[in-house]
């Protein structure tokens, strides 16, 4: 989950950062609370710049408010950087934090978590994907009957049930009080008086258009800004002083700031509409210089564009970024049709995020991998453009292809496999020349395969890479096949081929000079393979030495996989604090990296641990909360013998001491607990205690002997577990 402060995370209460300054609107504020309890569906509508946005936001934040305590709140999903209505759902999904590793559709994800919550979903700025869009709030309304939806755009949804909250403009004083407001911010106080009242009459009370002309103060006088705006209205109205259309005078005051703005200014402005969502100064440098605007100049003219108000700075984990309203957006989006120039921005925009992915890429095996997931996190907007563009231009597939299998490392490691999937297929569906970057798309599609737990897909992708690899001598594609389908045999319990194919794939590696984080996560399934075998000293070996490894180039995300076979070793060698401590690390890197698979595999073993330890119901309550994490991995412990034999003792050694129905029990509470609250909990970070059982009124009930095998016990394969 993401903090209360970004969009479209679960808030709590508190109003976002960018709504601190947030003016007037007391009537709308108290109306449309009021809307919201009255119908499921309430979409507020009005021209742009009008402050549907930011009403609607303080809206939720303040419903949420009065909801339960722990409840989910109010989760907001920004629509405005979607483009294609095939990936509205995952982009919900994405903005609500939510992760799911499975081959469902995101919409099957939806509907899970939310299912019987109390929760206010606000869907901003969906009205060019209203069919879509409103499809699935029909669905999403008739299906979790708690479930309200605050949508936002310029049209409605016309959906049944369907309340109207149509959004005016400013009223002449709170018109008045945020242009003195936004003047004050700019360091030029101005009075309330009649060449003020005047402007803000002139631009009909549009907070956008009020806002644009404040940021023209350092310049202008009140006088000087509304003789200028006069004179172009006079110009659109025939001389007369005739009012126009609203949208027509939030078009005319963007035209007039425009106009306003120096050469570079409007070159510049123009050329950030290519950005998707929010941008930062090095994209900007890059993509947006040259011809007619030296690199050097970019920083003074964006900061002249962020003193008009055309363009905004927010602070993010990433660091600054610089974003643009859409209806300012797609105003230079015309004018840079215009110029001619569109075609070259957006190649431009694609190499500059083609070679943003490459370098994560790199730097996903050093101290910086935290940075790049943030990083990659920030910038899937606009990386994900750049896909569209290289899957919907002749002679770009290749570079999409490269682009879907560089992102390996975020579509795995952190937590979006579904997405990558999907651009993965798209990108292979097309012909493309380069073999490599194929290559390339088929292993990554292969590995994101076994991780949903879809083995036909995954074998036949990894078949094709490997086939062709040998075909055209890529021994790097050939290396990865063949570590990938060792995989696939290590979840399907083929453990002596798992080994084969995982050793020769290692031996590849090392001949090749092969040496990054998926090479490292070989030797830890490797390691694997001999501790199911009963080979823990080996196993050990391994992962010490991709422990040493991973701490010597700073990795942390195939190091926690190592941390997770050590732990199992500690364990087995009767160290259960050891075990503990390796897991604590283990779970802390895997939840942080939002890795779902990482993060339930370390919970299993927790509990494990923790019945060892004497506590078999909060390794029960562990089992529960580990249970509810499964369906958005696939397959429990992937139907593995091997994998699940922990699982099994554990639940063996609880229900010896609790009984079946105190199992059990304890076991349902446990999947109560949302993942936030689980991973604390087994981190023991402020977990609270919960309410005890009643005592069992008849004898204690224990699982018949022979019912369930012991984790020690032969399993189904017919060889001995290491467990």
């Amino acid at each position: 989950m993401r903090g209360p402060h970004s969009p479209g995370s679960w808030a709590d209460g508190d109003p976002p950062l960018e709504l601190t300054a947030f003016v007037g609107r007391s009537a709308e504020l108290a109306g449309l609370t009021t809307a919201l309890g009255q119908a499921r569906l309430v979409t507020v509508t009005g021209v742009g710049g009008v402050g549907k946005s930011r009403l609607a936001a303080r809206v939720a934040a303040r419903w949420a408010s009065g909801a339960p305590a722990g409840g989910p709140g109010w989760g907001r999903v920004e629509l405005t950087a979607v483009r294609d209505p095939q990936f509205l759902e995952y982009a919900v999904v994405e903005a609500l934090g939510l992760t799911d590793h499975t081959t469902r559709l995101p919409r099957e994800t939806l509907l899970e978590h939310l299912a019987g919550r109390r929760a206010l979903l606000v869907l901003d700025g969906f009205e060019h994907l209203v069919a879509a869009c409103a499809d699935l709030t029909a669905e999403l309304l008739r299906k979790v009957p708690e479930l309200r939806v605050l949508a936002v755009g310029r049209r409605p949804l016309g959906l049944a049930g369907e309340r109207l909250f149509p959004l005016a403009p400013l009223g002449e004083d709170e018109a008045v009080e945020l242009f003195t407001d936004r003047a004050r911010a700019q360091g030029v106080p101005v009075a309330d008086g009649a060449e003020v009242r005047e402007l803000c009459q002139r631009l009909e009370g549009i907070p956008l258009a009020l806002e644009l002309a404040a940021g023209r103060l350092r310049a202008l006088s009140p006088a000087q800004l509304l003789h200028r705006l006069d004179d172009r209205f006079r110009l659109l109205t025939g001389g007369g002083r005739d009012v126009l259309p609203r949208h027509q005078t939030l078009r005319t005051a963007i035209g007039w700031s425009h106009e306003l703005c120096s050469p570079a200014e409007r070159l510049l402005w123009a050329r950030l509409s290519v950005f998707a969502h929010s941008f930062d100064l090095e994209a900007v440098e890059y993509v947006c210089s040259g011809n007619g605007l030296a690199a050097e100049d970019v920083l003074d003219v964006l900061s002249e564009l962020l003193a008009q108000s055309v363009v905004s700075r927010e602070e993010t984990p990433a660091g600054p970024r610089y974003r643009m309203l859409d209806t300012v957006r797609a105003y230079g989006a015309e004018w840079l049709e215009a110029t001619g120039d569109a075609g070259r921005l957006r190649r431009r925009h694609r190499d500059w995020y083609l070679g943003l992915a490459t370098m994560c890429e790199l730097d996903w095996f050093s101290p910086r991998q935290r940075e790049v997931a943030a990083r990659v996190e920030a910038e899937l907007p606009n990386l994900r453009t750049a896909l569209e563009f290289c899957l919907t231009e002749p002679e770009e597939a290749h570079l999409g292809q490269h682009l879907a299998g560089s992102l390996w490392f975020c579509w795995v490691g952190c937590g979006r496999l579904a997405e990558g999937r999907r651009w993965l297929e798209r990108g292979l569906e097309l012909d493309s020349e380069y073999e490599r970057s194929r290559l390339k798309a088929l292993w990554v599609l292969g590995y994101v395969a076994i991780l949903q737990g879809d083995t036909v897909p995954a074998l036949q992708a990894l078949r094709m890479c490997r086939e062709q690899a040998e075909r055209s001598a890529d021994p790097t594609a050939v290396a990865y096949a063949e570590h990938r389908t060792g995989c696939l045999a290590l979840v399907t319990d083929d453990m002596a081929r798992a080994e084969t194919l995982l050793r020769s794939a290692l031996e590849r590696y090392q001949e090749i000079g092969e040496l990054n984080s998926n090479v490292l996560m070989g030797q830890v399934e490797l390691a694997m393979t001999r501790a199911f075998q009963g080979d823990l000293p080996d196993a050990v070996r391994l992962c010490e030495d991709v422990r040493r490894v991973c701490e010597d180039h700073g990795e942390r995300w195939a190091r926690s996989y190592a941390l997770y076979v050590l732990a199992y070793a500690a364990w087995q060698g009767g160290d259960p604090a050891r075990a503990r401590e390796l897991l604590a690390d283990c779970l802390d890197n895997a939840h942080g990296f939002r890795d779902l698979l990482g993060t339930v595999l370390s919970i299993e073993l927790l509990a494990l641990v923790t019945v060892t330890q004497g506590d078999p119901v909060e390794a029960a309550v562990l089992q529960g909360a580990a249970g509810r994490m499964w369906p958005s991995v696939g397959l429990p412990l992937f139907g593995s013998a091997y994998y699940n034999a922990p699982h099994e003792r554990c639940e063996a050694m609880a229900r010896e001491a609790l009984g079946d129905e105190r199992y059990e029990e304890w076991v349902r509470r446990g999947a109560r607990l949302d993942r936030e609250t689980a991973v604390a909990r087994a981190l023991r970070k402020d977990a609270q205690p919960l309410p005890a059982l009643p005592a069992p009124r008849g004898p204690v009930r224990h699982t018949r002997p022979g019912q369930r095998e012991p984790a020690a016990s032969p399993t189904r394969k017919g060889g001995e577990t290491a467990g």
